[in-house]
């Protein structure tokens, strides 16, 4: 993991670094849809208070410059959701280090299904994913891809 970068769990007062970490990335990609809105704006309540988590990346000189969260979807199944990093903070392995921990977490978790929903348009993260373990899913695209209207790509953890 990169040395610089120290992976914090969820505080309120972390919350606002929460929603415009994504929102910069879902703006200059996407649109922000309602589900989006609600849950960045109230992490706790959509997030943490459902039995998710969310973690952000600290950069030693640069500060929160990602987060990442798990969504509880019930019945042992947590959908890895709302992982961005800073545009300006691009290259520097953040978002690696955040998605090796948030895997690390779920095995802890012993959860029974560790899944994510994406866009196509999202190739470097794609590959990420698939370097790290996930493969494409169509199973989980359609029981969970409706979620948002961008979705068209649903992968599940394997290994």
């Amino acid at each position: 993991m990169n040395d610089d970068i120290e992976i914090l769990p969820f505080e309120d007062q972390l919350a606002p670094h929460f929603e415009s970490i994504n929102a910069q990335w879902i703006n200059a990609m996407f649109v922000l849809e309602d589900i989006d809105k609600q849950v960045l704006q109230q992490p706790r309540m959509h997030i943490i208070d459902k039995g998710g988590k969310i973690w952000f990346a600290k950069h030693s000189t640069l500060g929160i410059i990602g987060a990442c969260a798990l969504l509880n979807k019930g019945d042992g199944n947590f959908e890895l959701t709302k992982m961005g990093v800073l545009d300006t903070s691009r290259g520097l392995k953040v978002g690696e280090a955040m998605l090796r921990h948030v895997i690390q977490q779920a095995k802890e978790m012993n959860i029974a299904c560790l899944f994510l929903l994406t866009n196509s348009k999202c190739e470097a993260a794609i590959h990420l994913y698939e370097k790290n373990g996930f493969e494409h899913d169509q199973q989980i695209m359609q029981t969970y891809g409706q979620s948002y209207a961008r979705c068209n790509v649903a992968m599940r953890f394997v290994k």
